[in-house]
C-alpha cells in the first residue's frame, strides 16, 4: 500500500501489532498528549490507515459509533476520533484521504457525522464541508443531562447529502464515556 489510498478495516480486523503501531503513531503524533482513554474511544469501528512505500504508518482516523439526542430524537452518529499523521509526513493531503474514507463510511452507515478538533485541526474538517455546531453542546451522564459550555466551538457536525438537517436552535447531547465525553 502506498500514500495514494487510505485503507480501511474493523477494529476487529486489526492485528494486536496493528493496534500497537497506531497506538505508537497517535503518540508521537499527539506529542504525548493521547491518553489510554483516547485510544479506547478511537477503538470498535472503522479505521482508516495510510501507509507509505515501506509500508510505514503515516496517518490514520477511525469512526466509531455513538449516539446523539438532537430535538428528542437519538441520532446514529458516526464519530470521528484519532486523526492524526505522522510529523514529517504533514501537509502531503494525507489527513484529507483518512477523512474522504471516513465520510463514505458515515455517509452509507449513519444519520450524522461528529467530531472535537482542535485549533490545528480545525482547518482540515472546515475545508471539507464539516461546520462548527453553534448550538448548545452536553451529555447525557450518569447523572443525568450536563450541559458542556467547554466543547462548544470546537465540535463539528457534517451531514451526509441528502440527509436530514440539524436544527442550529437546538442542543446536542452525546451519550456518555470515560476520559472526554467528546
Amino acid at each position: 500500500m502506498d500514500t495514494r489510498t487510505a485503507h480501511i478495516a474493523h477494529t476487529s480486523q486489526l492485528t494486536a501489532a496493528e493496534l500497537r503501531e497506531i497506538r505508537v503513531m497517535l503518540d508521537e503524533a499527539f506529542d504525548g498528549d493521547f491518553a489510554d482513554e483516547d485510544f479506547e474511544h478511537a477503538l470498535g469501528g472503522m479505521h482508516a490507515l495510510v501507509r507509505d512505500a515501506g509500508g510505514r504508518l503515516v496517518a490514520h482516523g477511525s469512526v466509531v459509533m455513538r449516539r446523539v439526542v438532537h430535538r428528542g430524537s437519538a441520532l446514529r452518529t458516526g464519530y470521528v476520533e484519532a486523526v492524526a499523521v505522522r510529523a514529517d509526513a504533514r501537509r502531503r493531503g494525507l489527513g484529507g484521504k483518512v477523512m474522504a474514507r471516513l465520510e463514505q463510511v458515515i455517509g452509507r452507515a449513519y444519520v450524522l457525522g461528529a467530531l472535537s478538533a482542535s485549533e490545528d485541526g480545525a482547518a482540515l474538517y472546515l475545508g471539507r464541508g464539516w461546520e462548527v455546531w453553534g448550538g448548545r453542546i452536553g451529555a447525557l451522564s450518569p447523572q443525568g443531562p450536563v450541559p458542556l459550555p467547554e466543547e462548544e466551538g470546537s465540535t463539528y457536525v457534517w451531514t451526509p447529502p441528502g440527509r436530514m438537517r440539524l436544527d442550529p436552535a437546538g442542543r446536542l447531547d452525546f451519550d456518555w464515556r470515560d476520559g472526554d465525553v467528546l
